[in-house]
Order: C-alpha cells, then sequence, then structure tokens
C-alpha cells in the first residue's frame, strides 16, 4: 500500500510535469505509449520467465529495478537538469519493469494464498492497489505544489523500501515453478491459445481489451480537464485521480465481498455498460463535482470488470500455464493501453478532448452491446458464466 501510493504519486507528478513542460495533449499521449507498449511487446517474455524461474525471488528484482528508476526521475527534476526527452525514456524503461513483474507477479499470487482463497485474494489486491489510487493523486496534488515533482518522484523511490522489506520477510514453500524447455516465443503462443481455446476466458478477455483500449484512455486527458475545462491546477488533477482511485477501491471490496461467482457474464456485460455511460456524460461534463461523480463512477465499474475477469482466468488455467495466460491477460490488458494513449493524444488534438471522451464512450457502450447481443442473449448458458459454474 506504501509502495503503489508513491507510485501513484510519481504517475501524477510525471504527467503534470510533462504538460507543464510542453503543453500538448499530444505528448500527454506519446508519454501513455511510452509507458505501455513495453507490455504489449515484452509481457510474454515476463510470464516465461515467471513459468520457469523462482516469482517471489522475480519479483524482488523488478521493484528493485522500479526503485532505481524512480530515483533517477528524482535526480534529474530535482536538479533542474530533466528535458522532455528524459521523461519518454525513463517511462519507457519503467514500462519494462512492468512487462516483467505483472505477470510474474500476479502468478505469484496464487502462491501466497492458494486456490481456495484466490477470488477474494485477487479483489483484495485489487482494493490495495486501487486504495492507494485512492490516495497518491490527491496527496501529489498537494506535494507538487510544495515540493515539486522532484520530490513526489524521490518519495516514490523511498516508498519501494517498504515493499522491499515485506517482500523480503517473505517464507514460502514451493516457489520454484517447473523448468521449461519450450522456447519463449512458443511459450507465449501456447499460453495464447489456450487463452483462444477457452471460451469464458476468451470472451472476458475481449471485453477487458475494448475497455483497456478506449475506456480507460480518460486518464490521458485529466490532466487538460483539470488545467482547461476546470480552470484548476495540480490539486484539481490529483482529485480527479483520487475520485477514480476511491470508486475502484469500492468497486474491488464489492467483489472482494462475494461468496458466490455465478452470473459474471451479466456482471461484465453490466459494469462496461456503464463505464461507457459514465464516459459519456464526462464528455459533457464542466463542474468539478460533476466530473468528480462520473470518474467514481468509471473507477468503480472498470476494477470491478477487471476482478472478474482476473478471477475467471486464475480459476481456470492450470499451474504450469498461470504465468503464460497473465501474460496473455498483461498484454490484452494492458498492453494494448498505449495504442489507446496514443489514439487518444492524436485524436484530442484533432477533435478536441471532450468529443475525444465522447467517441471512446461510445466505442465502449458498442462493443458492450455486441457482448449482450453475441453472448448473454444468444447463449442459454454463456461462456463467462460456464466460468462462474466452474467457480461454485
Amino acid at each position: 500500500m506504501v509502495s503503489l501510493a508513491g507510485t501513484w504519486m510519481e504517475s501524477t507528478a510525471l504527467q503534470w510535469l510533462v504538460y507543464r513542460l510542453t503543453g500538448s495533449v499530444a505528448m500527454l499521449g506519446l508519454l501513455g505509449f511510452a509507458n505501455q507498449v513495453p507490455l504489449l511487446l515484452l509481457a510474454w517474455m515476463g510470464g516465461y520467465m515467471g513459468d520457469r524461474y523462482d516469482r517471489h525471488r522475480g519479483v524482488i528484482v523488478t521493484q528493485s529495478c522500479a526503485m532505481v528508476i524512480a530515483f533517477l526521475l528524482a535526480g534529474l527534476t530535482l536538479t533542474h537538469t530533466v528535458r522532455e526527452w528524459h521523461l519518454i525514456v525513463l517511462a519507457f524503461l519503467a514500462g519494462v519493469v512492468n512487462a516483467f513483474d505483472v505477470p510474474i507477479r500476479q502468478a505469484f499470487l496464487v502462491q501466497m494464498v492458494g486456490r481456495e482463497d484466490l477470488p477474494n485474494a485477487i479483489a483484495l489486491n485489487s482494493s490495495i492497489f486501487n486504495g492507494a489510487r485512492a490516495v497518491g493523486p490527491a496527496i501529489a496534488g498537494f506535494a507538487i505544489v510544495s515540493i515539486h515533482e522532484g520530490g513526489c518522484f524521490l518519495v516514490n523511490g523511498l516508498s519501494f523500501v517498504a515493499v522491499l522489506v515485506a517482500l523480503l520477510m517473505m517464507r514460502i514453500g514451493g516457489t520454484a515453478a517447473p523448468r521449461q524447455t519450450e522456447p519463449p516465443v512458443r511459450s507465449f503462443v501456447n499460453g495464447f491459445k489456450f487463452a483462444m481455446r477457452d471460451l469464458p476466458i476468451r470472451s472476458a478477455l475481449f471485453m477487458l481489451c475494448l475497455l483497456s483500449f478506449f475506456g480507460l484512455q480518460y486518464a490521458v486527458f485529466l490532466p487538460i480537464y483539470a488545467h482547461d475545462v476546470l480552470h484548476g491546477g495540480a490539486k484539481a488533477l490529483g482529485l480527479l485521480m483520487s475520485a477514480a482511485g476511491v470508486g475502484a477501491v469500492l468497486g474491488a471490496l464489492q467483489f472482494a465481498a462475494r461468496t458466490r461467482y455465478t452470473g459474471l457474464s451479466r456482471w461484465i456485460a453490466a459494469t462496461c455498460t456503464v463505464s461507457a455511460l459514465g464516459l459519456i456524460l464526462l464528455s459533457h461534463a464542466t463542474s468539478f463535482w460533476a466530473c468528480e461523480l462520473l470518474l467514481f463512477i468509471i473507477g468503480f465499474t472498470a476494477t470491478s470488470q477487471m476482478a472478474a475477469t482476473n478471477t475467471i482466468i486464475q480459476q481456470r488455467v492450470p499451474d504450469e500455464l498461470r504465468s503464460r495466460l497473465m501474460a496473455v491477460y498483461a498484454t490484452m490488458f494492458m498492453g494494448v493501453q498505449p495504442l489507446g494513449a496514443l489514439a487518444a493524444g492524436g485524436l484530442g488534438h484533432h477533435l478536441g478532448t471532450p468529443n475525444t471522451v465522447l467517441l471512446f464512450g461510445l466505442a465502449v457502450l458498442a462493443g458492450s452491446a455486441i457482448f449482450i447481443w453475441l453472448v448473454a442473449a444468444r447463449v442459454g448458458k454463456t461462456p463467462v458464466e460456464a466460468a462462474a459454474g466452474a467457480l461454485d
């Protein structure tokens, strides 16, 4: 929680610093692209490493590398030598670390809690992540004013000490994964084939991919909303990001409180539809409190959909394919975000921020309608509900 709060502080400060230096929505899109594109290109390698080597040690290595990058950002910013290209390069390097960290860490989760408590653990893990998302940006909004962006980067670097101490204190038996003999690319392809053959996993993943490409790109535009639409500053940006974070926490906790996991297809369809409507209304919002409420709703529904998808995958995948399937999850969820961020930046430059948010909301709504028509309405027991049945 401490480390992730620092990470969200850094993310907020980085967005604000880029916009302050350039005043360009296209640069914000490029920043998001640079940070997320390594997941699209390298998550398969992270999945391969997670299934081949000790996941516990792997997470320690990735978190240590992330700490080094945070200190580099702090050093450049505090010495007033930072340039736009420094931020893009370091965002890209952080993305490379994340490409290995996400599949390894997600697969490591089952070794900590076991299969019986896995669905609740996934949701609680999401609660911690989004709890930090609620706290970190709000702190960053005030910290940017008092200690500037460089101070936020420094605090983030120091916050990694908490997670590294926690990881080093863990004593988990059987962390060594079975050794593989197949090449890395074939390893990822086999994981992808498993996901595409399994109808519950495939249906949920495609909906998550749609949400990721279009629905989550509102974050690219929040500095513009804070500065140009609401006429605020760094504090307004922090509060906007925190509103989505608070909604995400409650969405994750709501899912964690479930004791049965039937009807997940209807839940995924409903949450995706509400997210789309939230984006459409956000495109017309001009008051601070309306934006806060809509971002809260979007955060709640999007996170609940993510938790449902993660639960389906984790419960259905065999242990020997777990990291590779989580690499597929990361690729289709986080890996497509850079493409969405690049599209958001380009369209935002030409169409304007409100029109682009409206267009993305309509795209998510159309995808949700197709999902309801093809999956929920036409099949007696939908593929995703079949997955839920396996979770009874």
